[in-house]
């Protein structure tokens, strides 16, 4: 029943308010369920007993509330304050907030991470240092094909990543035997030989896509000409520093000086970086940590341009290693857009602790052609 037509005459009778008699002209006038109730004899009246609502109220009682509450609530809006009041009461239903002004307990500070396994990472960086300075001091033909092989390899990477990604069917075919004709071309024929090598090697890439149907036509001739650049002819360099008398000391400091600068840049902004450089390419990159590349480049570049090159001079070293913090830099932010883009953390798994060929070669393939030109400028072609 409406808990308003026994509003009045229940809360009246159990309080114990004055009762103002029967209404004049009760017995003729039809009157409804509440007119009838105030008509009636209070003495002959008994309160309407109220079932008290378990699903509203918890299935507890408010002891405060007396005997008023032992019977249910009287009114409608205490229903819902007797609801509130028993899941107050019982944790269990109802976890319990903190105190606004309750003092928090401080957030444990957080351990600066590597990302890698670092074990791995230097177990293979000192790999392939030693297969890179054997052959590289061994016999140049034998360095000439490492670095073919990981052209080829890097092409594979780049290519496979594309077409995961992007639907992009680079074809990988001529861009890896172009690839190759391209660094073996720069080593034996010198820059015209690399540019040769280059225009053949695109030319390829347009004709084999023609065996394939029309569609994406475009964008796949695009990928492959931007990956016989990006990869085989800017690793031609590297052959090209080869062919001077003091080739092997040339490419040497040039793998120095990009290590060096790669490893100042992440020790310094490891430690001390907080502004970063570029978040929307490299959230982990920190000006803090281009100064330490910077620093460390230009140290290791004058020390190497003294020691090692000749009639090289440590003044050159601090422009050389200025040089190739910078292009590092840039050839790192480069190959992380193009990860960002694709949406990968890494273009390849083949190296533990590094992940691919071409997560190697992000700051060297950029570096090869800076250091080149800048040693030509130095101390001449040799």
């Amino acid at each position: 029943m409406n808990d308003t037509s026994w509003g009045a005459p229940s809360r009246a009778g159990y309080w114990g308010a004055p009762d103002q008699g029967p209404v004049q002209g009760a017995a003729t006038a039809p009157m409804g369920p509440a007119h009838d109730a105030h008509a009636l004899n209070p003495s002959e009246t008994q309160p309407m007993p109220i079932v008290p609502d378990v699903a509203a109220s918890g299935g507890h009682q408010d002891d405060d509330r007396g005997a008023a509450q032992s019977s249910g609530p009287l009114f409608r809006d205490e229903t819902a304050h007797a609801a509130h009041a028993a899941h107050s009461s019982n944790p269990a239903q109802k976890p319990q907030e903190p105190m606004t002004g309750a003092p928090q307990p401080a957030p444990a500070p957080q351990k600066k991470s590597a990302g890698r396994d670092l074990g791995a990472a230097i177990g293979v960086g000192v790999g392939l240092g030693a297969v890179i300075l054997a052959s590289l001091f061994f016999e140049k033909a034998v360095f000439i094909g490492v670095i073919a092989v990981a052209v080829v390899v890097g092409l594979w990477e780049l290519t496979s990543r594309l077409q995961e990604r992007k639907a992009i069917k680079a074809p990988l075919v001529p861009l890896a035997v172009g690839g190759a004709a391209m660094v073996v071309a720069g080593y034996v024929r010198g820059v015209e030989g690399a540019w040769v090598a280059m225009a053949l090697t695109a030319l390829a890439v347009l004709v084999w896509r023609m065996t394939e149907p029309p569609e994406g036509y475009l964008k796949d001739v695009t990928a492959g000409v931007f990956a016989a650049f990006y990869v085989p002819f800017l690793a031609t360099f590297v052959a090209l520093m080869l062919t001077a008398g003091d080739g092997p000391q040339r490419v040497l400091t040039f793998l120095i000086l990009t290590v060096v600068s790669d490893t100042g840049a992440y020790a310094v902004g490891w430690r001390f970086g907080k502004h970063k450089l570029a978040p929307r390419i490299s959230p982990g990159k920190t000006r803090e940590g281009l100064l330490g590349a910077v620093a460390f480049a230009m140290a290791a570049g004058a020390l190497c341009m003294h020691f090692m090159i000749d009639d090289g001079l440590w003044w050159q070293g601090l422009l050389l290693g200025l040089a190739v913090a910078a292009s590092a830099t840039l050839g790192d932010l480069g190959e992380s857009m193009i990860k960002r883009d694709l949406g990968i953390k890494d273009m390849g798994t083949l190296l533990p602790g590094h992940g691919g060929i071409m997560d190697r070669l992000d700051s060297l393939l950029p570096t090869a052609p800076v250091v080149w030109l800048l040693l030509v400028v130095f101390v001449g072609s040799g």
